[in-house]
């Protein structure tokens, strides 16, 4: 402290005789400062480019469960809803408190559980698989008080895996008005996927999510992973994309409500080889797509449709930064054109250690060979140009501890005990904003309490699931009416 007050006066003695002396020295150039620790902002290339930080803010909830591929959704009242396991974990109060309002009628035991809220109607819904054949599709319109639902059985030939479920709108080319019916049962059409051994199966629901008898196999065969699939995803215009988990960036669109499919590959540049987990479509208010994923090089990339999905872009941007080196598990939501918000697990300290892997081989990045000492923390990614021919993209990490510590099991057949690491955090995150354009989103935290506070925590340490949630308590809406969001009252 003496040091620090002798330096203050001699500033101020200088100050104050600056006048009396002349500097015949060369003027010192002042040095460069790029954002703080933990903040990035980025061109297409994932590599630093002049210009402030946005300010985002996110704040931390412990949902109080365990929690492995959540879903997250909003409705309109501000109840937030974390579908994970059996559970169904709902918040009013912003993530001060959580409580579980399953239900008995859909509080069954299941390894692939999925949760979606309507932004049109409101409904939520809790999809549980109830082992290999049958899954039950649960649905509460009243925030989640009470619930009703059905089994869905996916037929003679077995496996009924990787659950999927979302909404969107009925268009005149399908089976809306004008369409293949003059009238749909239901505000929104329902859509329902989930893999075979075949490949993937698709289906539509008439009556929010009661029945669904309208659809069968559009991707296939389930082989090397091909069949299992990312989240569905309908834009405004009624387009529906879902995204099959091939080497090649791949998406199937539908435009006619899922009575037809096809199929467009994009982004060539950085394939994405196997095992990879899910890749994701969000669409923005005006229909323009944005479709990611994990890339060779462990970046995430991102290609964009401007035509409804017809069309996508061969040469793909990065939107994870180049000094974030492994990324696993993204996912995206858009607001207005160019206004996206992308979330993923990434690691940086990886970049400064010279790593090997199981083998003895050099590491190449990938999460699911990640030596002992890699730590991965929570990154959320945004922009407010991403349809722009140089976008720039703001890149916090949000997680202040790791998530994980070691490797990051991707595929269920095959993990490795590389330093005791196991498929604890299994498939997915999640990430949706709200009626305003706030950003919440879902993941589990696999390394707490004394592994998340001691810095030598290894990957025996890193055994948690916990169920957990960052949200945006201020900065800029995804939807530029709304302008800056300020702390939630």
């Amino acid at each position: 402290m003496q040091a620090k007050a002798l330096l203050v006066g001699v500033l101020i003695i200088s100050v104050m005789v600056t006048g009396c002396f002349t500097n015949d020295g060369p003027e010192v150039e002042p040095e460069e400062t790029g954002p703080p620790e933990g903040l990035f902002v980025t061109g297409p290339d994932g590599l630093p480019v002049e210009g402030a930080a946005l300010p985002l803010e996110f704040t931390f909830s412990d949902v109080g469960e365990d929690g492995a591929e959540p879903s997250i959704g909003v409705t309109s009242s501000g109840c937030i809803f974390f579908i994970a396991f059996e559970k169904v974990m709902r918040s009013c109060d912003h993530g001060e408190s959580w409580e579980d309002v399953a239900g008995p009628m859909c509080a069954f035991q299941t390894n692939d559980p999925w949760g979606w809220v309507d932004p049109i109607t409101d409904r939520i819904f809790n999809v549980q698989m109830q082992g290999l054949e049958t899954s039950w599709i649960c649905w509460s319109d009243d925030d989640g008080q009470t619930w009703v639902g059905n089994p869905h059985d996916s037929g003679t030939t077995p496996i009924n895996d990787h659950i999927k479920l979302a909404t969107g709108p009925w268009t005149s080319s399908g089976y809306g008005i004008g369409g293949q019916f003059t009238q749909a049962y239901y505000e929104t059409a329902v859509y329902y996927c989930y893999n075979k051994l075949a490949g993937i199966f698709c289906f539509t629901s008439f009556d929010g999510g009661a029945t669904f008898n309208t659809g069968g196999l559009i991707f296939g065969l389930a082989t090397t992973n091909g069949g299992l699939h990312g989240a569905i995803t309908s834009a405004p215009d009624g387009t529906v994309y879902v995204t099959p988990r091939v080497e090649t960036p791949t998406v199937i669109v539908s435009d006619d409500n899922g009575l037809t499919w096809f199929d467009r590959t994009m982004g060539e540049d950085v394939g994405t080889p196997n095992p990879r987990k899910n890749s994701e479509v969000a669409t923005d208010t005006e229909s323009n797509a944005y479709h990611i994923w994990t890339g060779a090089d462990e970046g995430v990339y991102m290609s964009r449709s401007t035509d409804s999905g017809n069309t996508w872009e061969q040469t793909s941007i990065r939107i994870s930064p180049s000094a974030v080196i492994s990324t696993v598990f993204p996912q995206i939501d858009a607001g207005d054109p160019g206004r996206i918000a992308v979330t993923y697990l990434g690691s940086e300290n990886a970049s400064e250690l010279n790593l090997s892997d199981i083998d003895g081989e050099p590491w190449d990045g990938n999460a699911h060979y990640a030596p002992a000492n890699v730590s991965y923390y929570l990154y959320i990614t945004y922009s407010l140009n991403a349809l722009d021919s140089e976008p720039i993209f703001h890149t916090v990490r949000v997680s202040p501890d790791p998530v994980q510590v070691g490797s990051i099991c991707l595929n269920s057949g095959d993990c490795r005990d590389i330093g005791g690491s196991n498929r604890n955090l299994l498939d997915f995150n999640d990430l949706h904003i709200d009626r305003e354009g706030r950003v919440y989103v879902a993941f589990a935290d696999g390394c707490t309490g004394e592994c998340a506070s001691n810095w030598n925590s290894t990957p025996e340490d890193s055994r948690s699931r916990r169920g957990s949630m960052y949200y945006l308590s201020s900065g800029p809406s995804l939807y530029e009416s709304v302008g800056y969001l300020a702390k939630f009252i």
